[in-house]
């Protein structure tokens, strides 16, 4: 069996004590539990700030730390269970788990329960929340400031209609690796919209086309998935997709014919087929 190193916490030299016997190893640890404690911040391929972007936490995700060496943080992001290196400085030891979720696209948090003091942020759909205390229409925040509390919704609470809350992020920059409501990439879409109707999704698109069912070309509907290699759209109706993309560098929709005849025309080829959400 050939384990997928993107989600297997393991390296040659060392590996999560949960997998001895799974994944060779010289050592075995066990893991440490730390959260984001920043709007977002960078799972990189290497403990280097310019390293590549594989993926990111949003606040108040866990990240479970197997080693710490020269300012990043070895370790797995149970949310989606992609490995890589994170900057310490935006990690914190876990405190009380989260009792919200943030359901706009994005939202400050201020200093004082008072929409005139000082913003922070901004912190992206889908980011987790601790509340520790109400004030009027706000909430304060385990690590953060004070929210509009009608920008959180409680954890379980899900919303209905992903492809509503997909198209939410139409104009948004595409950035790669990116899961934030300021920047993602066409994985990262389908993974954030899901997420906000509580449901589960894997992080890439070779990830998400195995995790779903496959559909016939001819029944395809709004919501259903279509994919090329190393690329996912959303049909908003038959003949109409929303994918964060390259080429427009931004969340776009256009015609699926229009964006089928482009990418046929590029090394990515063809679509593979359609999936069903």
């Amino acid at each position: 069996m050939s384990l997928d190193t993107r989600i297997t916490l393991a390296r040659p030299d060392l590996a999560d004590q949960r997998l001895e016997g799974l994944a060779p190893a010289e050592r075995y640890a066990e893991s440490r539990i730390m959260v984001c404690a920043v709007p977002s911040t960078a799972i990189r391929a290497a403990a280097a700030p310019d390293a590549e972007q594989w993926d990111q936490l949003l606040f108040g995700e866990v990240f479970r730390v197997l080693e710490e060496k020269d300012g990043f943080a070895w370790g797995q992001a149970p949310r989606d269970g992609y490995v890589g290196y994170v900057a310490v400085t935006d990690l914190i030891q876990q405190g009380h788990p989260p009792t919200h979720a943030v359901s706009a696209l994005r939202t400050y948090a201020f200093s004082k329960p008072d929409i005139k003091s000082r913003p922070e942020g901004l912190y992206s759909l889908n980011a987790l929340v601790t509340i520790e205390a109400r004030e009027g229409r706000f909430a304060k925040g385990a690590g953060a400031g004070w929210f509009v509390e009608d920008h959180l919704t409680a954890i379980g609470r899900g919303q209905r209609d992903y492809v509503s809350v997909a198209e939410r992020f139409l104009g948004a920059p595409y950035q790669w690796g990116g899961r934030e409501s300021l920047g993602l990439d066409c994985s990262g879409l389908v993974q954030q919209a899901l997420y906000a109707c509580a449901r589960a999704c894997p992080r890439d698109t070779d990830m998400q086309r195995g995790f779903f069912p496959e559909v016939a070309e001819a029944d395809r509907r709004r919501g259903d998935l279509v994919f090329w290699k190393g690329h996912v759209a959303i049909l908003l109706d038959r003949d109409t997709i929303l994918h964060a993309n390259a080429h427009h560098m931004a969340t776009a929709v256009e015609p699926l014919a229009q964006a089928a005849a482009r990418i046929e025309g590029t090394s990515t080829g063809g679509v593979l087929g359609y999936r069903r959400v």
